[in-house]
């Protein structure tokens, strides 16, 4: 069909004029304040992970879902397992189940894979049906029920056996919900935590957060289906129109996802596994967010550990919908990071690493000594200034680094040992086997040295 006669195709035409003009905005717009903070977080850290094994399962309507698995090394399950299982025994350890949100990958777990590796535990990741490197279903099994199923299959055919924690972002979470709905016995007998990560359990309006995100609703809603649909077709237009486009696309990814500055890898990185996913996946998938209520599900995890973390600027699943999962599931902990948005695995990696450590940790404990989790009392902890004090951390580091290289360069190698040791005290990034250690003293997760004020409130 010519544009002429298909006003979709004419549209999108037309936006590759506009485009152009927008994005030379957009790029001025960058050479203000949050250019420079950016610049200021680059890091030369890779984002991609290799994983120890890569596995297909394939679901009962013939999906190929792939998986991913990430081992620790023996010393390192060791030393997690002494005093937090009943026997001090690896395989006694919950294995970390990571499922991600709609329009993502278990690409964007990316840090969080690497930190629990480094404390000791297996991680198994996976992408959903038509995201990342799993194949797609029929365009009406892209519900959440159908998600549940999926996650079912995963651990039947990987985690067959032993404890779980599973972690869930977004319609991640909601795949969890959907799991409890579907086998609740696996739940209650299998599943010792559980961390929803700025996700949803229904009876909310998804996307309520304000301007920006009722703006983004209506488009989707008014344009997605047709537009979507259709854009799907023509794909080498799709692709003409990313590439023009580049800097508003970076620039809406980083509004929408991000509440402070991060470096600007992160923004492309996450531009890429969001705008990778097929446009015609994209489009299935909006229906089955309509009328989503899975509260009562929410009960199947009461005798777990759970972690509740959101961003307060999250525009997508703002905080009132992590309050409605708290309520439902008694002693829950809830997060709420100030300054941080939607796709915050990514945007605060330290943080919610060290919260997940301690998850797991502490679930392997309650497990072991059969704490009776439900009738903790809920704990409430808002989460200030971490965008302020990261940056300041990665200042730290490099004066260090200055200061060590100056040190080097008069006085030879007999130095670079204290040097090494002195960056090791500025650098307070959290690390892995530092959160891992917080959280088997049973103390507050923190990111590092003079890190994010906590306020803790029992409710």
């Amino acid at each position: 069909m010519s544009s002429r006669r298909n006003p979709v195709i004419g549209i999108a035409a037309a936006t590759l004029g506009v485009a152009a003009g927008v994005a030379a905005g957009i790029a001025a717009d960058r050479a203000g304040k949050h250019r420079a903070a950016m610049a200021a977080l680059e890091t030369p850290e890779l984002l991609d992970i290799t994983p120890d094994e890569e596995r297909v399962v394939l679901t009962d309507d013939g999906v190929a879902l792939h998986v991913e698995i990430d081992r620790p090394a023996p010393e390192a399950a060791r030393v997690a397992a002494d005093g937090s299982t009943r026997h001090g025994r690896p395989d006694e350890l919950p294995t970390v189940v990571l499922t991600h949100g709609y329009c993502l990958s278990l690409r964007c777990w990316v840090y969080q894979r690497r930190a629990l590796k480094e404390a000791g535990y297996r991680v198994v990741s996976w992408d959903q049906r038509g995201h990342g490197q799993s194949g797609r279903g029929a365009r009406d099994s892209y519900t959440i029920d159908r998600l549940g199923q999926d996650l079912h299959a995963v651990l039947a055919q990987v985690v067959p056996d032993g404890d779980l924690v599973l972690v869930g972002h977004s319609m991640g979470g909601m795949t969890m919900l959907a799991l409890g709905e579907l086998d609740p016995v696996l739940v209650v007998e299998r599943v010792v935590g559980a961390a929803f990560v700025a996700t949803s359990a229904g009876g909310l309006m998804l996307a309520n957060g304000g301007r920006v995100a009722t703006m983004g609703r209506l488009m989707l809603e008014r344009l997605g289906p047709g537009v979507l649909g259709s854009l799907s077709h023509r794909p080498e237009l799709f692709g003409r129109m990313r590439r023009v486009a580049r800097d508003l696309e970076h620039f809406l990814v980083e509004q929408n996802s991000f509440a402070s500055p991060v470096p600007r890898s992160v923004v492309r990185y996450t531009s890429d596994i969001l705008l990778g996913t097929p446009l015609d996946v994209v489009n299935d998938y909006l229906m089955t967010f309509d009328g989503f209520d899975k509260r009562p599900a929410l009960l199947e995890y009461r005798h777990a550990v759970v972690l509740v973390f959101n961003g307060r600027d999250d525009v997508l699943t703002p905080p009132a919908h992590s309050e409605l999962i708290v309520e439902g599931i008694p002693g829950a902990e809830h997060i709420v990071v100030n300054d941080a948005g939607h796709v915050i695995m990514l945007e605060h990696p330290e943080l919610l690493d060290a919260h997940l450590v301690q998850l797991v940790d502490q679930s392997a404990r309650a497990r072991a000594e059969q704490i009776e989790v439900s009738t903790q009392p809920r704990v409430r902890r808002v989460v200030t200034d971490v965008a302020k004090n990261r940056r300041q951390r990665r200042l730290e580091s490099e004066a260090a680094e200055l200061a060590r290289a100056g040190r080097g360069g008069r006085r030879g190698k007999s130095v670079r040992g204290a040097g090494d040791a002195e960056a090791g005290k500025a650098g307070t990034s959290a690390k892995s086997g530092k959160a891992g250690k917080t959280a088997r003293t049973g103390k507050t997760a923190k990111t590092g040295k003079g890190d994010a004020a906590e306020r803790r409130t029992g409710t």
